[in-house]
């Protein structure tokens, strides 16, 4: 069983301070992976994410954005119509119905735009919390902490929460994180958790915040 860091948040807000304008250094470009034009395209494209890679989804949505330019569009176009649209991304029949809910419901309460409050996303069929920090940070410029697979793995490993379940570990870092930074921090966690803090072997001897990390060059930490 591996070991568990136990974090004192006091310690963990202190860290963040010394680490994150290294990354900000390190990941200049650092942004969301996915690609949309609005808010309605950046719900759309989250939803597919969903057990499927940003690049699968970025194919995919190429050409879906040009025929699918509403929230209309796709309300009125028949579930199998979506399914066959989305396929390849994966556990299609549960996407396509919540898509095409979620467009209806915000056709009928929101006035076909998608909403800019977690309250009133968290409504939208196939919405959690992760998905709609994704939006309100992204796409509204409303900050929010996005915690996939890579914000997990990296929060534990240095220091700043002992959960792994997404909604307790984003109100873990809300506490030690300055609010204006929730969004973008997320993706510099992203863009260092895909180039050097690897899930199995971390690249912690190239690694420019090894020495702000708890578990550097510990596997039993990993």
């Amino acid at each position: 069983m591996k070991k568990v860091l136990k974090v004192d948040k006091k310690e963990a807000a202190e860290r963040i301070k010394k680490f994150f304008p290294i990354l900000e250094k390190s990941y200049p470009n650092a942004r969301i992976a996915l690609n949309f034009k609005n808010p309605l395209e950046l719900l759309i494209a989250t939803i597919l994410s969903a057990q499927c890679t940003d690049a699968r989804v970025n194919i995919v949505t190429k050409d879906l954005f040009k025929k699918y330019k509403s929230a209309q569009d796709w309300a009125n176009t028949d579930i199998e119509q979506i399914e066959s649209d989305i396929k390849s991304t994966g556990f299609y029949h549960n996407k396509a119905k919540n898509i095409k809910n979620a467009c209806i419901k915000i056709i009928e309460q929101f006035n076909g735009e998608v909403p800019n409050s977690m309250e009133k996303l968290l409504t939208l069929p196939g919405v959690g919390r992760k998905t709609a920090n994704c939006v309100l940070g992204d796409a509204f410029g409303i900050p929010g902490i996005t915690c996939d697979t890579h914000v997990i793995r990296l929060s534990r490993r240095l220091g700043l929460s002992d959960n792994n379940d997404p909604v307790k570990l984003e109100f873990d870092l809300a506490e030690i994180i300055e609010m204006k930074n929730w969004t973008i921090f997320s993706h510099l966690i992203i863009s260092h958790g895909r180039n050097t803090c690897i899930a199995r072997k971390p690249k912690c001897p190239e690694c420019p915040i090894a020495l702000y990390c708890p578990s550097a060059n510990n596997p039993d930490l990993w």
